[in-house]
């Protein structure tokens, strides 16, 4: 039998080696004894800080209920039998043999109401139904009308799900002006010599279109900021989350609307600050995007020298194995990085289907590219999950990563059911979670100078402060006012503070 002495000593021993730990270690640790209990990891990766949220489709975020609300507003009409919406006038009936009735008539009749929640997004889908791929992106021609009028809403509506997600930023993919780019594009037409395509379209009107998109933004912000009381005694979360815009280019459009586009969106990131970079969007694998692939490329290589401090973040490999000829497989990441001047990739699946694909790796990581990786929407729309994702090769090859949402409205999903599928999935550490989390402020396009170094050592000027006492020196706080990034990077340091010090306190 072990002598009582022996055993005061081996307690005193446990208290010291405890009490020498630090919070982040303490957290960590129960991380690590909970990861096996689905309700007690949830509620901690619910309450973790996460950063940012890089690869966040606005249309794609909004839930089928709040799509049913924005367009009664604007009393529109629906099909029932393909579940779109149509403009008025409607049936004047709500009847169940009327075909056009109200919106609103599916708040009294819970077919219809279910009926649209499940054909505007992946809820209720299965693969006995068919193509995920085919019903997810279906779903955005059926709500559309619902888009126009509601922008502030749909901001509100993301960054109030943001802060419960306690992320602290969000870039935001917005095709802000309404196609009114692509259809001057559509209008001037073609032309193979794109500087002098890019001078028409600013001498005939796309300056207007910057200045009314830009007023219009306004307009959507001031929505948003009413909507969650930002000026009120008791505002809403969302009202702290920093958010800023990736201009969204549709690259299943014409050429002549698709250069248009891109156009606008290096010209708005050149004169809006809350426009911070431009991105394409589409599936990958659509008929235009595939033909067009190479000219988009040019378009943006060519633009790229007039515009050289706008941020590029680039769709890349959304594709696999069966989905488009396999030599479509072979080019598209590196070209997006080589050409198309990506300093992120979103999605980045068919990596390993890329000619010389350790190589390409291996270059991604010297150029420090990181890949927005979306597990939910990977799942859902290509079945690509598990073991046969390349989100473990990625962090193999020191590929910096991040999780993004992608499309968490669509998706019926949200940024902690990512880090939960990701726990889950890959078991991976505390440690591990926080760094994505880091880096996805890290390679935001945030304007300013990063707080950290390699590493994440916090710069020389906030070395010595300690963001959980709220104490921060006045060479500290100069970097922080000079720097939107290096100020948000800040709240999430004291935000990890703050729930490493409640997570250790609790497991006294």
């Amino acid at each position: 039998m072990i002598s009582k002495s022996r055993l005061i000593i081996a307690l005193l021993a446990l208290a010291l080696t405890t009490s020498a730990q630090t919070a982040e270690q303490r957290t960590a640790q129960h991380l690590d004894a909970i990861r096996k209990n689905p309700s007690l990891l949830l509620a901690f990766l619910q309450s973790m800080p996460k950063g940012g949220d890089l690869h966040n489709h606005l249309s794609g975020a909004i839930y089928a209920e709040n799509w049913i609300d924005y367009a009664a507003q604007d009393n529109l009409c629906v099909d029932r039998t393909t579940s779109s919406l149509l403009p008025p006038p409607c049936d004047e009936s709500c009847a169940k043999y009327s075909n056009k009735p109200e919106v609103r008539c599916a708040y009294s009749d819970h077919v219809l109401y279910n009926q649209l929640v499940d054909a505007w997004s992946m809820r209720n889908w299965n693969p006995g139904e068919g193509s995920g791929h085919d019903h997810f992106f279906a779903t955005f021609d059926k709500f559309n009308l619902a888009t126009i009028n509601s922008v502030g809403n749909q901001l509100a509506e993301v960054a109030a799900r943001a802060a419960t997600d306690h992320l602290q930023y969000l870039e935001l993919m917005h095709t802000a002006d309404g196609l009114n780019a692509a259809q001057l594009g559509h209008k001037l037409g073609w032309d193979d010599d794109f500087g002098k395509m890019r001078d028409r379209l600013l001498s005939s009107g796309l300056k207007h279109v910057i200045a009314s998109t830009r007023a219009q933004l306004d307009r959507d912000e001031a929505r948003k900021q009413e909507i969650l009381g930002c000026a009120t005694r008791h505002p809403d979360p969302g009202c702290q989350v920093t958010i800023h815009y990736l201009y969204q280019v549709l690259r299943g459009l014409s050429r002549e609307m698709v250069f248009a586009e891109i156009v606008l969106g290096f010209e708005l990131a050149q004169s809006d600050s809350r426009f911070v970079g431009l991105n394409l969007v589409m599936p990958e694998d659509w008929y235009v995007p595939r033909y067009d692939f190479d000219l988009h490329m040019k378009m943006l290589d060519d633009l790229h020298k007039i515009y050289p401090k706008v941020h590029i973040s680039l769709h890349a490999g959304e594709l696999a194995v069966g989905l488009v000829p396999p030599e479509d497989l072979h080019f598209h990441i590196r070209k997006s990085i080589e050409q198309g001047h990506a300093e992120r990739i979103g999605h980045g699946l068919s990596v390993m289907s890329e000619n010389d694909s350790i190589g390409l790796l291996k270059e991604m990581a010297a150029k420090n590219v990181l890949v927005e990786i979306c597990l939910t929407s990977n799942a859902k729309i290509l079945g690509v999950e598990g073991a046969n994702h390349p989100l473990p090769t990625y962090l193999k090859y020191k590929v910096p990563v991040a999780l993004a949402s992608d499309d968490e409205g669509v998706s019926r999903a949200d940024m902690t059911q990512e880090y939960l599928r990701a726990v889950e999935t890959y078991a991976f550490s505390y440690l591990d979670l926080k760094r994505m989390a880091r880096q996805s402020l890290e390679h935001s396009f945030i304007p300013g100078e990063s707080l950290w170094l390699g590493g994440f050592r916090v710069a020389q000027e906030c070395a010595s402060d300690h963001p959980e006492n709220g104490k921060i020196s006045a060479t500290c706080q100069k970097r922080l006012d000079n720097s939107e990034k290096a100020s948000v990077q800040w709240q999430l340091e004291k935000k990890f503070a703050d729930f490493e010090n409640k997570t250790a306190t609790e497991q006294e």
